[in-house]
């Protein structure tokens, strides 16, 4: 072979080389990234061709799914009471994704999760149609019914949790107002497009997809004073709920000329714990957290779930209590004012702690994940999180939220036959309190010894009276119709 054919063979088989190199790169390496690429319209065509999995509550569907015209994504997604459900399943969308547990269990949903590889590949040699796993949830329908229904009823905006304390499962995640997620299902330009925008909190103030009960945090205010009580007793600062306490009345804080006010006329000066949870006392709880300081204060907080995001696994945002105050204002962040905020789930987790003997249970809202003909791929366990108290004072601090309830400012929470434990709160909004207060309440119920839910529910109404605006009048009926919902479904 002369020169020039011999150059010509050794280009030509770099050439192939090169070009071999380059065909392996790409079904090699680049494979996962080509495939999930979100320019590559094959995929999503493919992740639409078959029926979605459900999500499902006490044995039934939640979700759906219909056939659709006019486009070649094949299926989409349906949704029965989706306002209700909104927070729990978040939207599953052809034109704008997936939140939530929509998005958290896409590849069980979608049945593309290598976990149902098995079952896929029997449904292919069988010829069935290739269908989605389901996510079976913790909740109970009758809660989130009863919290949803009583949010709406009440206007303005607000949410709900409620766990179960001995296992930490989430049995009702309502937040109002809120959104349909059928209404942008599809991806119609016109109609879907028209929904999603509508909803944007740039064109509606409401902002209805906002989930208030994980990714909100509110002032707590008086609901605080749990935390507050839980770290006098776990510190040593007192012992027993009806020891007189070293309060007081009027007590101007730390450092400072600044009297902490008490609301109206009552029994605060050296009240017992018991007595000052019973009436809101903000001297004895602003004093005691000055007495123990900002790092015992925060320990505690901790304890209970502060300063750390949850996983439920929709993630919820961290609550706030901070470091690096001085005395006077750890004294406010103990009433729940300053810079403490938190969320609904993080207040029905530090009622369900009380509730639970001083254990908290991690929260979690999926029980287990299925294949489409219901064989179990995975299951939850309940996982201890934390002890943010002993026993022995958790029995001392639910004696005194069920005084609260018996004779304070809970009494609209009452159950007949069984015991309620509870604490209000109306937490000051807007620079020098000028909007209207949030409205909180927190508890839990129990029945023969056992409490089967711990709740927590903030209600924000502009429009309401000022006066008019408690913990113990607006969102106490609402958090009895959650429990009296838990403990009628048990029976």
């Amino acid at each position: 072979m002369n020169k020039p054919l011999r150059r010509i063979a050794i280009f030509c088989g770099l050439l192939v080389l090169a070009l071999l190199i380059r065909d392996n790169w790409i079904q090699y390496v680049q494979a996962d990234e080509l495939r999930t690429d979100k320019n590559n319209r094959r995929v999503i065509i493919e992740r639409y061709s078959t029926p979605r999995g459900n999500i499902i509550v006490d044995g039934k569907a939640i979700t759906g799914f219909k056939e659709t015209s006019g486009s070649d994504f094949k299926y989409k997604r349906t949704y029965t009471n989706g306002p209700m459900w909104a927070p729990v399943t978040g939207y599953a969308s052809q034109a704008f994704g997936a939140t939530q547990l929509e998005s958290i269990e896409d590849g069980i949903l979608t049945g593309n999760d290598d976990r149902l590889f098995f079952r896929n590949t029997l449904d292919m040699i069988t010829g069935k149609e290739n269908k989605g796993g389901n996510v079976v949830t913790t909740l109970n329908a009758a809660a989130q019914k009863a919290a949803y229904n009583g949010l709406k009823a009440q206007g303005g905006k607000g949410a709900v949790a409620a766990i179960e304390p001995s296992t930490g499962k989430i049995l009702a995640l309502a937040s109002f107002p809120s959104y349909d997620p059928s209404s942008f299902a599809g991806n119609s330009t016109t109609t879907d497009t028209k929904a999603w925008t509508g909803l944007q909190k740039k064109n509606n103030a409401a902002d209805p997809m906002l989930n208030r009960a994980l990714r909100e945090v509110y002032p707590p205010g008086s609901t605080f004073k749990v935390v507050t009580a839980a770290a006098a007793l776990q510190h040593g600062l007192y012992k027993d709920a009806d020891e007189k306490t070293d309060s007081p009345d009027p007590w101007v804080m730390t450092g400072t000329n600044t009297k902490l006010p008490n609301e109206g006329n009552i029994p605060c000066k050296n009240a017992t714990l018991r007595v000052a949870l019973q009436y809101s006392c903000n001297t004895v709880f602003g004093k005691v957290g000055a007495d123990l300081g900002n790092e015992k204060m925060l320990e505690t907080a901790k304890a209970f779930g502060f300063t750390e995001e949850q996983f439920t696994p929709v993630r919820a945002t961290a609550s706030v209590f901070s470091d690096d105050m001085n005395p006077s204002q750890t004294a406010l962040s103990s009433i729940g004012q300053f810079n403490t905020a938190a969320t609904p789930l993080q207040m029905a987790m530090v009622a369900s702690a009380v509730a639970n003997g001083g254990t908290l249970m991690k929260p979690y809202m999926v029980d287990e994940l299925q294949t489409h003909n219901l064989d179990a791929i995975e299951k939850t366990d309940p996982e201890e999180l934390g002890r943010p108290l002993s026993a022995a004072n958790a029995q001392i601090l639910q004696s005194m939220m069920e005084t609260v309830v018996e004779k304070g400012t809970g009494q609209k929470a009452q159950i007949p036959n069984a015991t309620v434990g509870g604490k209000t709160g109306t937490a000051q909004h807007g620079v020098d309190n000028s909007e209207n207060p949030y409205a909180w309440f927190i508890s839990y119920a129990k029945v023969d010894d056992s409490a089967p839910v711990a709740v927590a529910v903030v209600v924000e109404d502009e429009n309401a009276v000022r006066d008019d605006i408690s913990g113990g009048g607006l969102a106490a009926p609402i958090a009895k119709s959650v429990m009296e919902a838990v403990i009628n479904s048990k029976k």
